[in-house]
């Protein structure tokens, strides 16, 4: 009788001839997994890393009581709990950026030797910016001070004005910066900014300004490039004064790069300073030089807001080294919305003859209005909105 396919599981079922196929099948699978495991046990009896158990320290003498020291935690910027160094991501390559004809960034990397032959912890918080982490600062770009935490290069080279530039395309098209400063003067001014604004408007926030720890995290979470304001002597000081902790003409270098230390320490994540007022000051080489070769030992730019044609901050950035830029134009001297939109229009004529522009306001609601519709529409004719780190006059880039 024939099998009955159909039957019940254990019922008329009759087994049928033996496929020597399917055995000789089974029987290489069996053999390559014991050679499998045979060839795995060889490979980690021969291994000296990775798979072999960690030998257990050697015996070393007790300390005494007296001389045992209390292990100190490792900071996160330094290394974790099982010793591994926080590598840049960028420490394994040589990396170049090279400019085509067409305006396009080409970025080369090569690789180069790696300092021993262990594993590598690559601290990615360094890279871009991502609007989840853009509020907390890289410690490792920070150092304690009297006045605060202030910004430095990290030990690795990495400058907070490059740690904290919007990015942008690297295109050689027509780039407009807009500052909007005095943030945190004004709660609701401040406020209605950050929440009205486009991400690709850069923020100077006042040093004398209210609760500028917290705007300034809500500034960097919606995407914005921040400065600090100093406030800087004019020249109808002291019938026009700046505020407490003005630097002055008349103060010693160290007092003036303490004041300039004050405002510094009053929030993190900003990618240079900028002034508040200022005439006097800046038209005294000898005032600045010990204020703009901090700014610029602390890997920060120096943005001139154009208001003074005295200025010699060009000539005393060039002699420290220091990434610079100037402001192009004053966009809300008049506060009329339409009037506004003309000097936008301007900064615009200004970016297409020259490649780019900045332009300057302050946080009125008028400015606000006026920069707001012109941005919408300023891509469409081809505007890139940029950080003012985009457009700085940098001697450490070619």
């Amino acid at each position: 009788m024939g099998t009955d396919l159909h039957a019940p599981l254990g019922q008329n079922r009759k087994p049928g001839p033996k496929r020597p196929g399917i055995l000789r099948i089974g029987r290489i699978a069996a053999s390559l997994c014991l050679i499998g495991i045979g060839g795995f046990s060889l490979y980690t009896a021969m291994r000296d890393d990775g798979l072999q158990q960690p030998k257990p320290a050697p015996e070393t003498q007790a300390a005494s009581p007296a001389t045992d020291a209390v292990p100190t935690p490792a900071t996160p910027d330094q290394s974790t709990a099982n010793g591994m160094t926080r590598s840049d991501p960028h420490s394994g390559a040589n990396v170049e950026k090279m400019v085509t004809g067409d305006g396009s960034v080409v970025t080369k990397y090569s690789p180069r030797p790696r300092d021993g032959d262990g594993p590598a912890l690559i601290d990615a918080t360094q890279v871009g910016q991502d609007p989840r982490m853009a509020a907390m600062p890289n410690h490792s770009l920070l150092e304690d001070s009297p006045f605060g935490r202030l910004p430095i290069v990290g030990p690795d080279g990495r400058r907070p004005m490059d740690q904290y530039a919007r990015p942008w395309s690297g295109a050689r098209g027509t780039r407009i910066a807009i500052v909007v400063s005095g943030l945190g003067l004004s709660q609701t001014g401040t406020q209605r900014a950050i929440k009205e604004l486009p991400e690709e408007i850069t923020f100077a926030f006042a040093a004398s300004g209210n609760s500028l720890q917290r705007w300034m995290q809500d500034a960097r979470r919606g995407g914005h490039e921040i400065l600090m304001q100093v406030p800087l002597e004019p020249f109808d000081y002291p019938a026009n004064d700046p505020g407490p902790e003005t630097l002055l003409t008349s103060k010693s270098p160290a007092k003036n790069v303490e004041n300039l230390h004050r405002a510094m320490g009053e929030i993190t994540n900003y990618t240079g300073i900028m002034n508040y007022q200022g005439g006097r000051f800046l038209s005294n080489p000898d005032a600045m030089e010990p204020v703009m070769r901090d700014i610029g030992k602390r890997g920060l730019l120096f943005l001139d807001d154009g208001s003074s044609a005295q200025s010699k901050t060009e000539a005393v950035a060039r002699g420290t080294e220091l990434p610079y830029a100037f402001a192009d134009l004053q966009l809300d001297g008049q506060l009329d919305v339409n009037a506004i939109m003309q000097k936008l229009d301007e900064l615009e004529r200004i970016a297409k003859r020259n490649g780019q522009a900045i332009g300057v306001a302050s946080a009125f609601d008028e400015s606000i209005d006026a920069i707001s519709k012109w941005s919408e529409e300023a891509a469409m004719r081809g505007i890139e909105i940029v950080g003012v780190a985009a457009l700085a006059n940098d001697p450490k880039k070619p």
